[in-house]
């Protein structure tokens, strides 16, 4: 059974997510709310929720100011927010969760789902949130590490690294600058979803490329030459699709 907590300044955003976790989460056991960060701070020292709903943007301290605040969170956070494409990207590339605003009920539950499935150690918890605080940091969402999780962990690599991801089932292999590849337990799609803008390229179904490190393009447009020698195929409906793209490179 789940115990919560609702960081949000606005009440109307507080009682409407109070609702839907009392009718439409049978898991959750105690609900309580904050209407700031120090509120929520002030909460949690006899409080221990598994969930904590946070609000990125709030006055005078915001979400990520309450992260920066945890040294050792117990609780998993799923992020609640306006649509902020610079703070969603900082999010998904930290590997952590959130709900645009207004919150959808089945995207609740489906966030509730993810919780269950899979609670993450403590100490994974603080490098995670950390890296979300360093990525926000950033002028540019380009320079944002990406959170990798695995059988062993998680990992952060910048974009520059990343050679190219190539699909292994439900897994992604990332091949990287001078590393030996890496296993990551996310889909190529996944990647592909957050990647596709930062000029990777899918050029296969089996293979998305970071065009950065494409040498050439062979002149019967079957491959592509990456910086490390390897050829990556190119299938028959994305040869137009990769010529394009690489035009505009």
């Amino acid at each position: 059974m789940i115990k919560t907590l609702i960081i949000d300044d606005e009440a109307k955003a507080r009682n409407v997510l109070n609702h839907y976790l009392l009718n439409l989460v049978p898991e959750i056991t105690e609900i309580r709310q904050a209407d700031s960060v120090d509120a929520a701070l002030e909460i949690l020292k006899t409080y221990h929720p598994g969930i904590v709903f946070l609000d990125v943007e709030m006055p005078y301290k915001t979400g990520f100011d309450f992260l920066l605040a945890l040294k050792e969170p117990t609780f998993e956070i799923i992020f609640t927010t306006a649509y902020n494409q610079y703070a969603i990207q900082a999010i998904r590339f930290s590997a952590l969760d959130y709900l645009l605003k207004p919150v959808d009920p089945d995207d609740l539950r489906n966030a509730i789902n993810r919780y269950l499935e899979k609670q993450k150690p403590a100490k994974q918890k603080k490098e995670l949130f950390d890296n979300l605080v360093q990525n926000i940091g950033k002028k540019e969402v380009k320079d944002f590490k990406l959170a990798v999780p695995s059988s062993q962990g998680v990992f952060f690599f910048t974009l520059d690294e990343i050679l190219r991801l190539e699909a292994d089932r439900n897994y992604t292999i990332i091949h990287l600058v001078g590393k030996r590849p890496f296993v990551a337990s996310k889909t190529l799609k996944h990647f592909e979803e957050m990647l596709e803008e930062f000029s990777f390229i899918r050029t296969h179904k089996s293979h998305l490329v970071n065009s950065f490190h494409i040498v050439r393009l062979s002149n019967d447009h079957e491959y592509v030459l990456l910086s490390d020698g390897a050829k990556i195929e190119i299938s028959r409906r994305k040869k137009d699709e990769v010529q394009q793209q690489l035009n505009f490179r």
